[in-house]
């Protein structure tokens, strides 16, 4: 009999545990929160039409000039995803949670954030279907979703910060 009690016990935890991330996912408390990797993310992004441009031809989180989406928010993914679908634009991450961006908790290096490359389809969607906040001193002009997801026009690039999946 003591040697099932073991196997019981694991039993029991095994299905407790199940029990509570089915839970959190119900509940929106897990899956999108969670970080993935690089390859992962890469092949998402690839299967829904979106590129992806590194200036290093690189994907090492450690290097400035590659493009890593190690470590990027599933949320993060999603958003972007949801976001090509709607406006019907081409889209090119040009920036990820590679090393070089601005700190902070919802930052490019958490996987909250990617930069996108500009283009007229991409401006003339954002500026009709997102809420203009205004200028923001050193980084931009920026609209925000009704996800409240935030697109800051930086120079050359969008800079979008996901707080959610967009509506995915």
């Amino acid at each position: 009999m003591s040697t099932n009690r073991p196997s019981l016990r694991r039993r029991a935890a095994t299905l407790l545990v199940a029990s509570l991330a089915a839970l959190g996912l119900t509940l929106g408390l897990a899956g999108p929160a969670l970080a993935v990797s690089h390859s992962s993310a890469a092949s998402q992004l690839a299967a829904a039409g979106i590129a992806r441009y590194s200036s290093g031809n690189c994907s090492d989180r450690n290097v400035a000039t590659c493009t890593s989406l190690e470590g990027v928010r599933q949320a993060t993914i999603d958003g972007i995803i949801t976001f090509k679908r709607a406006s019907g634009c081409a889209v090119t991450v040009t920036g990820g949670t590679e090393t070089g961006h601005s700190g902070g908790t919802y930052s490019h290096w958490n996987g909250y954030k990617l930069d996108i490359a500009m283009s007229t389809c991409i401006q003339n969607y954002v500026s009709a279907a997102y809420t203009y906040v205004g200028y923001i001193s050193g980084f931009g002009y920026q609209y925000r979703a009704g996800s409240g997801n935030l697109y800051t026009r930086e120079g050359n690039h969008w800079d979008i910060l996901f707080y959610s999946c967009g509506g995915c």
